[in-house]
């Protein structure tokens, strides 16, 4: 059972739901969360991420509660508690809280980290997939992680790769920048964490996303008409044999992971991170 108390005094429970106290502007649009619940269960680019962090959860830390910090919708947190882990979603956005509640979450805080108060030292695993991107003094941001981790505790961070790759989709969606393997891993390091390992997933996107976002942006021809057409057509499963192939990729890419073993390159960064 989740116990609150060992974590926060400063969260109240209304209809299954603690809240923090006080209600902090994010760098997030309004409706990223609704958007993103309309691709999730659909999408090969959410199902290949939720497949490559379960991987890493699996192989680096037995803790039995991990916190989901700016979770969204509960994509991730659904998976982690279908397999038994005892999974905390944080997330500031109230309709991303209720978008979880429909997917049968146990768990959720609606509260950015600074509300919603938690006792330093007391998480033993802490998530942050596609988070760190939308903080804009990120180091502060992963030194305050290190702050509430227990000693020993991990943190498994994705984050979208290559500054060269950026594009209004980065723009719009609140992003401050783009990493890459060795300057995440500095920061971790200047934040007080060693790492326990590190890899790019998504090998297959540089060309596209630079292809069909970037250029184009730089260009001036991204249009925001249609872009929810065209984000359901770009997470889509293509079927056939294009889709034979990109599973023979994800596949050898989650075989890696499973292994230990790095991809040199990709469109996500993902890093696991051991307080000391």
């Amino acid at each position: 059972m989740f116990d609150i108390q060992q974590y926060s005094q400063e969260l109240q429970l209304r209809d299954g739901i603690y809240f923090s106290k006080s209600d902090r502007r994010i760098s997030y649009p309004e409706e990223g969360n609704q958007h993103c619940f309309q691709l999730e269960d659909s999408s090969f680019w959410f199902e290949h991420r939720n497949n490559c962090i379960q991987a890493c959860i699996q192989k680096y830390t037995n803790a039995k509660v991990f916190f989901d910090i700016g979770g969204g919708n509960g994509f991730v947190s659904r998976a982690l508690q279908q397999q038994g882990i005892n999974t905390v979603l944080v997330e500031p956005g109230y309709q991303g809280c209720l978008n979880a509640q429909k997917r049968g979450l146990q768990n959720m805080i609606c509260s950015t980290l600074e509300d919603a108060s938690f006792y330093p030292n007391s998480i033993p695993a802490i998530g942050l997939f596609d988070v760190v991107e939308h903080i804009e003094a990120d180091l502060s941001f992963l030194k305050s992680i290190h702050t509430l981790l227990q000693t020993q505790g991990h943190v498994f961070i994705s984050v979208p790769a290559y500054q060269a790759l950026w594009s209004k989709e980065d723009d719009d969606a609140g992003h401050f920048r783009r990493y890459t393997r060795a300057n995440l891993e500095q920061k971790l390091r200047d934040a007080g964490f060693e790492i326990v390992y590190s890899t790019y997933i998504f090998s297959l996107l540089i060309l596209p996303v630079f292809l069909f976002r970037t250029i184009p942006s730089r260009l001036g021809l991204h249009h925001n008409a249609g872009q929810s057409a065209t984000h359901q057509k770009e997470h889509a499963k293509p079927g056939g044999l294009s889709q034979q192939v990109l599973n023979a990729i994800w596949r050898f890419e989650l075989k890696k992971i499973q292994q230990g073993r790095s991809l040199p390159f990709g469109g996500s960064v993902l890093v696991v991170a051991r307080k000391k």
